[in-house]
């Protein structure tokens, strides 16, 4: 009698752990169902049936879509535009003591070419150089459909919330026909194309600081720029002829790396900036100490 409520007992525990078992399975099953009705909407049940065929394949676009960088070369000069105002220009016009920036966006644009603007903007607002005095800022829309009145909305725009005197002056929107529009992007290596489907451009983020006299001097990517890294460039471009000597002394420090598009730390020169300024001190002090020791000595008797 014992034995068989014992066997009764055994049975229910298993029956308990069965429905256990199987309950965390029906979970387990309705989640992974969950998950994979969120990850692959019923609008991509085709693509699944062929799971590798887009793995590590670049969609067509955007294979004519990228940065060549061409560092030290220049731009054609010669190239005319129309400027906010309508009027026809020269690049040349933007160009002659001063170092610009230059970024190429389309003001239609509705997400990408904003935050390249925007954290252009924000990086310049960050820095102590001064837009006009110290630099200027070229932006050529690469859209040739545009129009000056777009172009005078966007200077409008920026330069109010860079918020400096004479920004307006020394920040250019610039539109123009596709065939000057395409010469200067080749020129700086800016890749892009057009979509028709989306009427939309597809491109790459980045800016470009060239020299006074439209050499490429350097390329910051992404849309969001560090100041001390733009404010390095700048300075760069212009030869030390702009910034401090703080500036200068950053410059010995820190090596610009095309690969990053940022400065890094050269640890050697540290070293030897370190190593000249342990040699002043030492030999200040030991001057220091020289004096001092030759007015403390009494004087010598006759």
């Amino acid at each position: 009698m014992n034995s068989h409520k014992g066997r009764a007992v055994v049975n229910r525990e298993h029956r308990a752990k069965s429905k256990v078992r199987n309950g965390v399975a029906t979970a387990a099953l309705a989640t992974a169902v969950w998950l994979a009705s969120m990850l692959f909407p019923a609008g991509t049940s085709a693509q699944l049936t062929d799971p590798i065929q887009n793995i590590g394949v670049r969609p067509e676009l955007l294979k004519d879509v990228g940065i060549d960088q061409k560092l030290n070369e220049s731009i054609p000069l010669g190239l005319t535009f129309n400027d906010e105002n309508g009027k026809p220009v020269e690049l040349r016009q933007y160009f002659g003591g001063k170092p610009v920036i230059l970024s190429l966006v389309y003001f239609n644009c509705p997400m990408l070419c904003t935050q390249v603007l925007n954290g252009l903007n924000r990086s310049l607002k960050n820095i102590s150089l001064d837009l006009g005095k110290d630099y200027a800022v070229v932006t050529v829309s690469i859209d040739p459909t545009e129009r000056p009145v777009l172009a005078s909305a966007k200077q409008q725009l920026y330069t109010g919330m860079y918020g400096r005197a004479g920004a307006a002056e020394a920040w250019h929107f610039l539109t123009g026909n596709e065939p000057q529009i395409k010469q200067l992007a080749n020129a700086v290596g800016f890749r892009y194309a057009y979509d028709p489907d989306s009427k939309q451009f597809a491109h790459a983020s980045a800016i470009m600081v060239l020299t006074s006299e439209g050499r490429i001097s350097r390329y910051f990517y992404g849309i969001t720029y560090p100041s001390r890294d733009l404010r390095l460039g700048l300075v760069d471009a212009s030869e030390g002829k702009i910034g401090t000597p703080v500036d200068a002394i950053l410059l010995f420090c820190y090596h610009y790396d095309p690969g990053t598009g940022k400065y890094g730390l050269v640890i050697s020169r540290v070293i030897q900036i370190a190593g000249v300024l342990t040699v002043l001190v030492v030999g200040g002090l030991i001057f220091l100490l020289a004096r001092r020791e030759h007015y403390a000595l009494p004087p010598r008797r006759a």
